[in-house]
C-alpha cells in the first residue's frame, strides 16, 4: 500500500519522515501546516501529522511511528515481550516528560490565543525540562536509549532535544548532548532534514 505522509517538517510530522527513511520506504510527503485544509480532510482536529496508508488515515506521531516499526518488525521489540513493555514505558515517559513540557510551552508563547497565554510558566517548564533531562542522563547506559539498538523511544527523544533547542530552553548536559550529535549525524536524519 502507497505511504503518504501528511504535515511539514518543522512540526511532529518530522519524526514519521526520519523513521520513513530510517526504514528505507518509499513515500508521498504532503508538507502542509496544521489547520491546512489537506490535514482538516483527513483529520477533522486539524493536527499533523497524518500518515495516509493507502486510504487509511492515522493520526498523532506516536501511533505513527508504533504502526511502522510494528509493520516492519524494525526499531521496536516485539509485542507482548519484556522488552518491548521497557520500550512502551520508555515512550509514555518521553512523550510526558518531555514532549508534553514542550508542547505547554509553545501553547503559551504561539498556540494560544494571546489572551489566553501565561509566558510566566515557560520557568516552570524550564526546570522541569532540565529535572527530566538529568534523570534520563542518569538512565543512558548505551548508544542508545534501550542499549545497544536504536528503537521509536530514540526518535522522539532527538526530536525533543531538537524542539528544546529551538524554543531555548536549557542545555540537557552533556550526556544528551553527546546523544543528539549522535543521533543527528545518522544518515536517515539528515535525508529527512533535507526534505
Amino acid at each position: 500500500m502507497t505511504l503518504t505522509l501528511i504535515g511539514s517538517p518543522k512540526t511532529r510530522a518530522f519524526r514519521a519522515m526520519w523513521l520513513l527513511e530510517e526504514l528505507g520506504l518509499p513515500y508521498t510527503h504532503i508538507a502542509a501546516l496544521p489547520q491546512s485544509a489537506e490535514v482538516r480532510a483527513h483529520n477533522p482536529a486539524g493536527k499533523v501529522p497524518v500518515l495516509l496508508v493507502g486510504d487509511q488515515a492515522i493520526t498523532d506521531s506516536a501511533a505513527i511511528l508504533t504502526y511502522l516499526c510494528d509493520r516492519e518488525a524494525r526499531f521496536t521489540h516485539p509485542p507482548g515481550t519484556l522488552a518491548r513493555a521497557a520500550q512502551d514505558s520508555l515512550t509514555h515517559l518521553l512523550l510526558d516528560e518531555f514532549d508534553a513540557v514542550l508542547w505547554t510551552a509553545a501553547r503559551h508563547s504561539f498556540v494560544l490565543p494571546q489572551d489566553m497565554r501565561l509566558p510566566a510558566i515557560k520557568v516552570s517548564l524550564k526546570s522541569e525540562f532540565a529535572a527530566n533531562a538529568a534523570r534520563l542522563s542518569a538512565r543512558l547506559t548505551g548508544p542508545f536509549l534501550m542499549g545497544d539498538a536504536m528503537t521509536l523511544p530514540d526518535i522522539l527523544l532527538t526530536h525533543c532535544l531538537r524542539w528544546a533547542a529551538n524554543a531555548q530552553f536549557p542545555d540537557p548536559g552533556p550526556v544528551l548532548t553527546d546523544y543528539f550529535a549522535r543521533m543527528t549525524a545518522r544518515p536517515a536524519y539528515l535525508r529527512a532534514m533535507g526534505g
